[in-house]
């Protein structure tokens, strides 16, 4: 499990240092979301919270889901934390949420003293790494995926993002209407024993 924490935290510093330069002037902007035709379905998972419920994905059909995976010992997630903090206040009344999914070795140990010291007021659940490889494999802590009303994939950040990226994909995601039960369906993929689409990979937004 060490050879695991520590090959993310170096990717994940890698990623930190490459997110720096990629907010530099230099680079031309970017659109804050995919267009809706090209958004994939998010895989559906079910983990369990600090209470021990199981929480799917899923169950967040209808709302724009900023998903965040993270540990810790993550020095970028502590970073963009309270900015998740700051949006599932000031987004939640809008049909917004964030759920965090802790790639913590230790599981709550780590995580309990960690979310009440930082004042996290969104859902925390503990992932693992088949949770991580329904998302195709996590290149990187923090990898945060934005995710439609439909259960879409609309856009992805490895690493160190700056904070208006992701307010700009969800403000143009809450202002999308509400999709209808039948179009809805295409999202959260159910594939696999575990929601999984054997193969799918997340392919970062650019």
């Amino acid at each position: 499990m060490w050879k695991s924490h520590l090959r993310y935290a170096v990717i994940a510093g890698v990623a930190a240092l490459l997110g720096v330069v990629a907010c530099s002037p230099s680079h031309p902007p970017r659109p804050a979301a995919k267009k809706a035709n090209n958004r994939k379905p998010a895989p559906n998972f079910a983990l369990k919270d600090a209470s021990g419920k199981v929480v799917q994905l899923a169950d967040y059909k209808g709302k724009v889901v900023l998903l965040d995976f993270w540990a810790t010992w993550c020095g970028p997630c502590k970073i963009e934390i309270p900015w998740f903090t700051e949006f599932q206040r000031k987004y939640k009344d809008r049909g917004f949420e964030v759920l965090g999914v802790s790639m913590d070795d230790d599981g709550w140990k780590s995580v309990t003293p960690f979310v009440a010291e930082k004042k996290i007021n969104y859902r925390i659940v503990m992932g693992n790494d088949e949770t991580g490889d329904q998302f195709g494999g996590l290149e990187a802590l923090p990898t945060t995926f934005v995710i439609d009303r439909s259960g879409r994939i609309a856009s992805v950040h490895v690493g160190l993002t700056n904070k208006k990226d992701f307010s700009d994909a969800i403000e143009e995601l809450l202002e999308d209407p509400v999709q209808s039960a039948r179009s809805a369906t295409v999202g959260f993929n159910r594939g696999g024993a575990n929601g999984a689409q054997p193969g799918h990979r997340a392919e970062p937004h650019s």
